[in-house]
């Protein structure tokens, strides 16, 4: 049997929003539990570098702005549980949250669980991950020292990463369905000033190839439908994200997989907020999770008072 564990307020997720939200209902002296999940500090925690958080001018790594985050909630009181939730029960109150090690019986709760990197859904990309298929530069770019790597994506992730596996590959090739890369300026103006980055546009993966390790990619020209078999020794992958959610359907409402929440963050049942990548598919910032976990919890704190 599983201990059962009473608690004010447990927050599920530690990226930007929950670890904000963990912040605010600390500070007002509520007992708060983090339940941190696979992903301390959430997909952030995987960024090379941030450099648009506002007063923050050192461009941190993710795993170092988030570790500042935690400091500060631990300051207040906040305390993190490094496990994972599996079951989760809001039909009654107090909530139960089943997690890996333990049974919380919450009487508030902050849903904070964000998103996972979206898959190109091909032959050789399951089979290969870990062996040359990466959804992270940060975790495996050392990896690749001197190799060939293709990035697959056209956004702000897909460019940033790419520009920081340039210090390890040979070359970097980036792979984009559409004639032009959807990436901001700045990011934008960094890659087109690095010679090992190279573009393949109007361009989609069919295929991922080799045997044990990643040897190369079957694209297709989107405009001719030709395809091509090119060498690759490792492909990175940055197509977005999707929302955590399936712990949740059928108890909250949802669209898309995003949770719905009123102006306060608050869902259809009392004392379940929501807040980050759970209910934003559009803005997708550090800023913006975290000013809506702060809005979770002064609207927990206000609803208690």
């Amino acid at each position: 049997m599983k201990e059962k564990v009473p608690c004010k307020v447990l927050i599920l997720g530690s990226g930007p929003a929950g670890i904000s939200a963990a912040i605010y209902t600390a500070r007002a002296r509520l007992e708060t539990v983090v339940i941190t999940g696979p992903s301390l500090g959430g997909r952030i925690s995987l960024a090379s570098e941030i450099d648009n958080y506002p007063g923050v001018t050192d461009n941190p790594s993710g795993t170092e702005l988030m570790s500042r985050f935690i400091s500060q909630a631990e300051k207040f009181g906040a305390v993190l549980d490094y496990d994972t939730a599996i079951k989760v029960n809001l039909s009654g109150r107090p909530f139960e949250i089943e997690t890996e090690g333990k049974i919380y019986l919450a009487e508030n709760l902050i849903i904070t669980t964000g998103s996972r990197a979206v898959t190109m859904s091909v032959p050789g990309e399951k089979e290969l991950t870990g062996s040359g298929v990466s959804y992270c530069a940060t975790c495996d770019g050392f990896f690749f020292k001197d190799k060939k790597v293709a990035v697959v994506g056209g956004n702000n992730e897909a460019v940033e990463e790419a520009v920081f596996l340039t210090k390890f590959a040979s070359s970097v090739t980036i792979i984009h369905r559409q004639g032009e890369l959807r990436a901001d300026p700045i990011r934008l103006e960094k890659a087109k000033e690095n010679p090992k980055i190279q573009y393949l546009m109007n361009s989609t993966v069919t295929a991922v190839l080799g045997k044990d390790h990643v040897e190369g990619l079957r694209v297709k020209n989107m405009l001719t439908g030709e395809e091509l078999d090119m060498p690759f020794d490792g492909v990175f992958v940055f197509i977005g994200q999707k929302p955590i959610s399936e712990l949740y359907e059928g108890q909250l409402e949802m669209e898309k997989g995003l949770i719905k929440v009123d102006d306060r963050m608050r869902t259809k049942i009392p004392g379940v907020y929501a807040a980050g990548e759970s209910v934003d598919g559009f803005y997708k910032q550090v800023v913006v999770s975290a000013g809506m976990g702060a809005m979770a919890g002064i609207s927990l704190i206000k609803d208690l008072a």
